[in-house]
């Protein structure tokens, strides 16, 4: 066409000439681009075969040079019932350490170093992940490695007692950090399901970093490390050599502590109990920089929503997302936009609140909708009534508008996340650990899309029929009783009874 036929050369300074061809229009002489795409749903579905020993192997096929693999083992702290508290903490920090084949940690980072390689481990309330990102042509080596770490550590008594020494440096920082998030969450977990499953200590308490062993560790481990109980997760590679690696390295191995048989697992089901966990600290002096941290009290209300399992974890996913909230300070981010509930409702009308954010816990068998509040000592009493009100709201009537903006971000902060090679790694470690399975993006996307405002009234009103569960730390002369708040929850209004408030 005249559109795309070369007009006169334009001169530069460097002497040569640059033909003003249209960006619309392939540039002559250059070959054709071919642009990679998936041809066919086998292209980008999770692929997952069981091994002969029960061991789940999962592949998710992703464009590039690296890749993301690791071990996903159903174990954590909810499992710890008929143990010492503390011991999945204890693995988290050991791991990595000296295995058969590996003298020390330094040597293994040397190893993942020729492949360009990164370690990490993490244990939750449910599972722990010992995962590598490296070079995709040293997965024979990652693999390898991986085992090793995972099914034959050598636990030294060197190795622990340094252990014990990094989690009581631990504990201690985290009772002195400023921002009391994972405090609150430890709080509110204990206080919904009180002495059971999801609501045990995640951190080692104190008393127990002296009394727990190579013993303790090798008793617990022979009963929740086994093949039938993990997963082993890749992203950026091929399923069949992913297969082949499990069972040149997983399939058949004898572990450290022996293959006697398991006599001790816990297959409880969380109870949720509601009730109040209380701390009284003095959280005047947490900040030691030139500008002090003005003195506030934090508190943390939540209701039992619903498992990961079932069909309302989407409607409470886009609940959570509407509620949104953050810092005084913060509005970046799907979930802290301006127009959130939390947003629009409590920071934007009471000066004096640092903090309103939501929250959503999931699990296997339950679940907890929370919201985390902060503010001066002499505001607690008004705080806790404003964040009842907002909890009675939610089943009140959802406007179309909000209701929309809630699932765009919901679907944007999902397919963002899922940019990231370790976050898709992780998704399809616990989808497959826990329904042998895994949901796409797009099929969540479309369920996200179906959320009716009908489906969040219904959701609400169910969840306000449990006990609250509440954390408080700081100063809490003004905090309200536990009843008073139940009673708030329960009324129609949002407001405390008239009794108490004859005492403000």
């Amino acid at each position: 066409s005249r559109r795309c036929r070369l007009p006169a050369g334009r001169s530069y300074s460097g002497g040569g000439s640059y033909p003003n061809v249209s960006l619309t229009c392939p540039l002559p002489g250059v070959p054709k681009a071919v642009f990679a795409a998936a041809e066919g749903r086998e292209q980008f579905e999770t692929r997952v075969t069981v091994l002969e020993s029960g061991l789940r192997v999962a592949s998710q096929n992703k464009f590039g040079q690296f890749c993301t693999v690791g071990l996903l083992v159903n174990s954590g702290s909810r499992h710890e019932a008929k143990y010492l508290s503390g011991i999945s903490h204890f693995l988290e920090k050991l791991a990595f350490s000296s295995t058969a084949q590996f003298a020390s940690k330094d040597e293994i980072l040397l190893t993942l170093e020729k492949h360009g390689g990164i370690c990490d481990c993490q244990a939750s309330r449910d599972t722990i992940m010992y995962a590598v990102s490296a070079d995709a042509r040293g997965l024979d080596t990652v693999v390898n490695l991986l085992a090793d770490v995972a099914l034959q550590p050598r636990l030294s008594d060197e190795e622990i007692e340094m252990t014990r020494t990094a989690i009581r440096f631990e504990l201690e920082d985290l009772n002195m950090r400023p921002d009391p998030e994972p405090l609150l969450t430890e709080m509110i977990h204990a206080a919904a399901y009180r002495e059971n499953t999801v609501g045990l200590n995640r951190f080692c308490p104190v008393e127990n970093t002296d009394r727990i062993d190579r013993g303790v560790l090798h008793s617990y481990l022979r009963n929740y490390y086994t093949p039938d109980r993990m997963v082993l997760a890749g992203v950026g590679i091929e399923h069949e050599q992913l297969v082949e690696c499990a069972r040149k390295h997983l399939l058949g191995v004898e572990p450290a502590w022996g293959s006697g048989q398991t006599k001790d697992v816990d297959r409880s089901v969380a109870q949720y109990t509601g009730g109040i966990v209380k701390v009284e600290k003095d959280m005047s002096d947490v900040s030691l920089g030139p500008t002090p941290i003005p003195e506030l009290t934090h508190i943390m209300i939540g209701l039992e929503s619903c498992s990961f399992l079932e069909e309302d974890f989407i409607p409470f996913a886009v609940l959570n997302m509407m509620m949104g909230g953050g810092g005084s300070f913060s509005a970046g981010g799907p979930g802290k936009g301006m127009f959130t509930r939390l947003y629009l409702n409590v920071l934007n009308r009471h000066h004096w609140m640092y903090n309103a954010t939501s929250y959503h816990h999931s699990y296997e068998d339950t679940g907890l909708l929370c919201i985390h509040a902060s503010a001066d000592p002499k505001q607690v009493r008004e705080m806790v009534e404003i964040i009842t009100r907002e909890f009675i709201l939610m089943a009140g009537a959802v406007g179309e508008v909000e209701l929309e903006r809630a699932k765009t971000q919901l679907k944007s902060m999902l397919m963002m996340n899922l940019e990231a090679r370790p976050v898709i790694f992780e998704d399809v470690g616990r989808q497959v650990l826990a329904t042998n399975t895994r949901k796409l993006p797009h099929e969540l996307c479309a369920l996200i899309s179906q959320v009716k405002s009908t489906d969040i009234k219904r959701v609400v009103t169910k969840m306000l029929h449990k006990k609250p569960a509440v954390a408080a730390l700081g100063d809490l002369t003004d905090l309200p009783s536990y009843e008073h708040i139940q009673a708030a929850l329960s009324s129609k209004d949002g407001r405390l009874p008239r009794l108490y408030r004859l005492f403000r």
